[in-house]
């Protein structure tokens, strides 16, 4: 008998950090770079009063939550699109634009998924070499071709925790072709307070061949709850919804994503708990000779490769007390791991290990 055949998968697929160490009993996870101090009270008791509704589909573009994100951030609702987290809209992006054999490029260490989506839909996933784990826009520019039809960025970059100056980011724009989508993730813009940073949205909301991404997952603490947004021009965003799948951002996101936003205390609370221990652990690792990034995000990305012990040596040695980091293997970085800036008690047990 013949069986239905699926396409053969040539890409590796992600791995989340946790699946690494299933060994742990009660693991403290400071490995996805979720919110150290979890969502706002706000948020919780928006999703408390929403439970009785779920038998309700809810609203298919989430005109709410775009009305609250297009006042807050001074933009225009019609140019935003939700998602199932940021992910969808990398997704939905992928699907608009790439035929195969197109080409896609993405930085060395830029966040996997943008490669993996890319490779889905069939296009050639070129990497642009970093330079001391930074994204160079010469190098970008090196990789474009008459095919490159999207450039992917993450701005500060995840797992490196580096990023681009305003300059840098305006001056590869301007050296792209027009025909080339640039696509800016913002997902950890909030942490990051340097005079020559400005986020992919205030720098980029009035072009029409880009697309900026952002999540509720990292500062707003609402990572289960799968919730993201993206902003570019109209008439990409118009087709977007064409693709769109319906329903595609639950109540209970929706809900929680329009009171995150307005906790403006909470928010200031968060990047001031990030601020302090950032700080902290960065003299800690600093002293212990470990080479790592400035403090721009939430995370560390620790590199062992001029240490006494070795990457793995360390995951262990810290798995012993339960804490749990992301190894970097994946991202071709085996020296490294990668760790988030969790509560106070948390931090206190990684300082002291």
């Amino acid at each position: 008998m013949t069986l239905p055949k699926p396409r053969k998968i040539q890409f590796e697929r992600y791995t989340e950090g946790l699946s690494q160490f299933k060994k742990i009993n009660n693991p403290i996870k400071l490995s996805a770079n979720e919110s150290a101090l979890g969502p706002s009270p706000r948020a919780i008791e928006a999703f408390e009063r929403e439970k009785n509704k779920i038998f309700k589909y809810p609203e298919s573009d989430s005109s709410s939550l775009r009305d609250v994100i297009s006042k807050k951030f001074n933009i225009d609702s019609e140019r935003i699109i939700c998602g199932a987290g940021s992910d969808q809209i990398f997704d939905l992006i992928c699907q608009l634009f790439i035929e195969p054999g197109d080409e896609v490029v993405v930085t060395e260490y830029g966040f996997i998924m943008y490669r993996i989506y890319a490779s889905l839909y069939r296009a050639k996933v070129l990497l642009a070499k970093e330079k001391n784990f930074k994204a160079s826009v010469d190098e970008i520019i090196n990789k474009v071709t008459d095919k490159t039809k999207i450039v992917f960025i993450a701005n500060p970059n995840n797992p490196t925790g580096t990023y681009l100056s305003k300059n840098e980011m305006f001056n590869l724009r301007q050296r792209l072709r027009s025909d080339i989508l640039l696509v800016v993730d913002d997902a950890y813009f909030e942490f990051l307070d340097k005079d020559d940073f400005t986020s992919g949205l205030d720098l980029f909301k009035d072009e029409a061949n880009v697309l900026i991404t952002r999540t509720f997952s990292k500062i707003y603490g609402l990572a289960g709850l799968r919730l993201g947004w993206g902003y570019s021009s109209k008439e990409i965003i118009d087709t977007m919804y064409q693709i769109k799948p319906p329903f595609n951002v639950n109540r209970a996101a929706l809900c929680s994503g329009i009171e995150a936003l307005k906790d403006n205390e909470w928010i200031k609370k968060a990047i001031e708990h990030n601020t302090l221990w950032s700080k902290k652990i960065f003299s800690v690792l600093k002293e212990y000779k470990i080479q790592t990034n400035e403090p721009t995000t939430n995370f560390f990305l620790m590199n062992f490769n001029e240490t006494k012990i070795n990457s793995d040596e360390a995951f262990e040695k810290l798995a012993n007390d339960r804490l749990l980091l992301r190894k970097m293997k994946q991202y071709k970085i085996p020296s490294a791991l990668r760790l988030t800036i969790g509560d106070k008690e948390s931090n206190e047990l990684f300082v002291e290990c």
